[in-house]
């Protein structure tokens, strides 16, 4: 059994279930300064405080699986992590301090009864929600597209070479894809006028989105591609098209099933160009990592892959339980006036 392979994938499903659950939180949070926007201060308080309950009770368990993805490729690809730690430290180090601020503004934003204290807490809301799939999109893309590694591995580039054509798009095509994945959330959970402009606001940012993604991939596919990258991205294309089809129809649950299942194969387009490299080399005399040069030992892969076993179909369970408690709707009747917490 081929364990390198096995958690090649793995890692790939959690980077997917990352970005299908926390995409859409990200949307929501910075979605904020135009669906929060109502007729008077108070409305507009109520439209924002509806907003982030919907994602409230979800957004620090979506974050796990990212904790997850970067746990897994430490132990399962030591050499991998390590590289492309170092390789792009400094955007990881800014992607960790846009979640921790924007977690900040969910924990503080109801601390006080004031609309100053309130407001700056969702500019770090907002700011972290735009800035972290953006980061995280370049990340992606720099590792399929590849990095310049020497004979040794060693990323030898800087900042800017990370700031390619290619992964700059990338980051676009992720920040558009967590608004459209955000706006559908949204058109599903709320109800009343948030959700007719999320129904709205939603088509116009799916069919922006749908347009990067269509250049993302098929560069990423002329370049790189293989015959089942290929099939992924017309998944993906397809997928968005039907999502968009279905917002217009007032179908917000296929609409947000839509959105999920681009994310997904977006996901897997993105690993499957990788494959057999984890992150491949620019330079012609550089050495690029793959599953053999990268991985774990045999017994480390085979322990990971027991405990994956036991501790995967829990933490999938708990989830589904979750997202079933807090699956009604909500609307703006629903917000008491807030009050202050000292």
């Amino acid at each position: 059994m081929d364990y390198a392979l096995i958690w090649f994938g793995l890692i790939g499903l959690l980077w997917a279930g990352y970005l299908v659950l926390e995409g859409f939180d990200f949307g929501v949070g910075a979605l904020l300064p135009v669906l929060g926007k109502g007729t008077s201060d108070a409305d507009s308080e109520k439209r924002r405080r509806v907003m982030l309950n919907t994602i409230g009770p979800h957004w620090d368990g979506n974050e796990v699986w990212l904790l997850t993805a970067g746990g897994a490729t430490f132990a399962a690809f030591p050499e991998w992590y390590a590289t492309m730690f170092s390789a792009f430290y400094l955007p990881l180090l800014i992607l960790l301090v846009a979640l921790i601020v924007r977690n900040m503004g969910f924990e503080y934003r109801g601390k006080r009864d004031d609309d100053t204290w309130r407001a700056r807490w969702d500019m770090a809301i907002i700011g972290g929600s735009i800035v972290a799939p953006l980061l995280v999109g370049v990340a992606l893309t720099n590792v399929v597209r590849g990095v310049p590694l020497d004979a040794d591995s060693e990323f030898v580039g800087n900042l800017f070479t990370l700031l390619n054509p290619m992964s700059l798009l990338g980051g676009l095509v992720v920040l558009g894809l967590s608004l459209t994945h955000g706006a559908f959330f949204l058109a599903l959970k709320t109800t009343g006028d948030i959700r007719r402009d999320a129904r709205a606001l939603g088509t116009t940012l799916g069919l922006v989105t749908a347009g990067l993604a269509v250049v993302l991939l098929l560069w990423l596919g002329l370049t790189q591609g293989t015959v089942w990258s290929w099939i992924t991205t017309a998944i993906a294309a397809v997928s968005l098209l039907a999502a968009i089809y279905a917002n217009v129809k007032e179908s917000e649950g296929w609409a947000f099933i839509g959105t999920a299942v681009t994310f997904a194969s977006a996901v897997a387009t993105y690993f499957l160009t990788l494959y057999p490299n984890v992150m491949p080399t620019t330079l012609a005399d550089g050495t690029s990592l793959t599953l053999v040069n990268a991985s774990s030992s045999e017994m480390t892969l085979k322990i990971m892959t027991v405990a994956a076993l036991v501790f995967t179909p829990i933490v999938l369970l708990y989830t589904a339980w979750t997202y079933w408690t807090f699956r009604k709707r909500l609307g703006t009747h629903h917000m008491p006036a807030p009050v202050s917490v000292k």
